[in-house]
Formats: structure tokens, sequence, C-alpha cells
């Protein structure tokens, strides 16, 4: 059997190409006024500088981001760290009930209260922000 290529449809040039605002007086563009209550419409009043770093914001929302939760931290000599086995006990800096850490790429964002979550899970419910993580503008 034979594959036969398709053709390619080419658009008609720019001049043959019915304009935007023919299409509307035939009725088959509708007229769009622009609402702020339409996010779909929303950017029509906005300058294409502040539509470009919106767009380029929204490109960044799906990046990932390191996020650990720090319970506390030890220090210990290595003579004690190669001692270490299954069972070890290795005492940390922070007191029951005391806030655990936030840590997003490094940077102390937050402290927060463990909870739990669910059957068997635990989460971080966060009761402060750290002040030099906010960017003040």
């Amino acid at each position: 059997m034979e594959v036969k290529p398709v053709p390619e449809k080419t658009p008609p040039p720019m001049d043959k190409q019915p304009s935007e605002q023919k299409l509307k007086m035939e009725g088959i563009l509708p007229e769009i006024e622009p609402s702020n209550d339409d996010p779909a419409t929303a950017t029509a009043g906005v300058s294409t500088d502040e539509t470009k770093t919106s767009k380029s914001i929204d490109a960044m929302l799906n990046v990932g981001m390191n996020v650990q939760i720090v319970l506390g931290y030890s220090k210990m000599p290595i003579s004690d760290l190669l001692t270490l086995s299954r069972g070890s006990v290795i005492e940390l800096d922070k007191k029951i009930g005391e806030p655990v850490d936030l840590i997003i790429n490094q940077s102390l964002v937050a402290r927060g209260d463990l909870i739990k979550v669910g059957e068997n899970r635990i989460g971080i419910s966060l009761t402060e922000i750290v002040k030099d993580y906010i960017i003040e503008s």
C-alpha cells in the first residue's frame, strides 16, 4: 500500500484574509467589551509591559522548589557519628512544642507547628513569616 503525502493547507495571503472588523460586521466574530470582572478580558486596559510581566510570572509558577521542614539540628564529633546504629537517639536543639523551620531553596521563609494530617501523615501549620524573606517594594 502506497502512502501519499497530504498537501499542506496554506492560509490565504494577508490581503485576501477577511479583516477583524469585517468578521464582526458579518456576525462571525463577536464584539467583546473589556470587563475587569472577566479574567479573559481583564488585560484589555493593561499596558503591554504589564501583560508581558504577567506572562513571565505565569511561566515561573510551575518551577519546582526545594522545600524542607527542619525539626532541629545537632552537632556531634565524628567518633559519635560512627557509633550510631539502629535505635540510636540523636538529641536536637529544639524542645517539644517549639516551632519548626520552613526552608525554601536554602532560605528560612517561615516557622510553624507540626500537625497531624489524615490518618498517618504530618504537616506544618505556619505561624510566622520571616521578615527577612519578604521584599518590600
